[in-house]
């Protein structure tokens, strides 16, 4: 007979019968032992139903939405200013057709946004007060700052889209958001 195969045996047996034992808990048990023990790590457990709630999170309600061609619809959820003086806006891209569609041509016309595919590189801030139009900015290369790669959209696809600008001064609270085969949409600035 092989020792180590009878040792192992063993101490399998033994490891079993110390966590039944451990598990009877009979009636002449210290009852503070069967309380459980709460360290400064523990968290209190929540129910199913609250684990639900807290998971979901509330509706973004839109800054702005702009209807564009053949079903296309952009919706604008955030336009957030940064302390480098730029102001990104984020979104979605929604065909609310029956069908697959090309994403429109949103490029505008700029030899340098045009050269690098399909984008929101067409993209324009309008602040009437102040008399300024706002384009989205571009790098060294031309390639501008946005959403690039846009193709086939299926039919109720959507897609997550932004587009940095230059900031317009903390005093303009109110811009005309305009984009290529879009209609115009006014957003709010904070």
């Amino acid at each position: 007979m092989n020792v180590s195969y009878v040792r192992g045996g063993f101490i399998a047996f033994a490891a079993v019968a110390s966590l039944t034992v451990a598990g009877c808990g009979g009636g002449g048990s210290d009852p503070k032992a069967e309380q459980p023990v709460v360290t400064a790590s523990s968290t209190p457990r929540t129910s199913d139903s609250q684990q639900s709630s807290e998971a979901v999170e509330d509706p973004v309600t839109p800054l702005a939405e702009a209807k564009g061609q053949d079903g296309f619809e952009l919706v604008i959820n955030s336009a957030e200013r940064d302390a480098g003086g730029f102001l990104t806006i984020k979104g979605s891209l929604k065909n609310a057709s029956d069908k697959g569609r090309a994403v429109p041509d949103m490029r505008g016309g700029e030899t340098e946004v045009l050269k690098h595919g399909k984008s929101l590189g067409g993209a324009t801030l309008v602040d009437t007060v102040g008399k300024k139009r706002y384009y989205v900015l571009r790098d060294t290369d031309g390639r501008p700052l946005t959403t690039t790669g846009l193709g086939i959209l299926a039919a109720g696809g959507v897609v997550d889209v932004f587009m940095q600008f230059p900031a317009p001064p903390a005093t303009t609270t109110e811009v005309s958001f305009q984009l290529p085969t879009f209609e115009p949409a006014t957003l709010k600035l904070s």
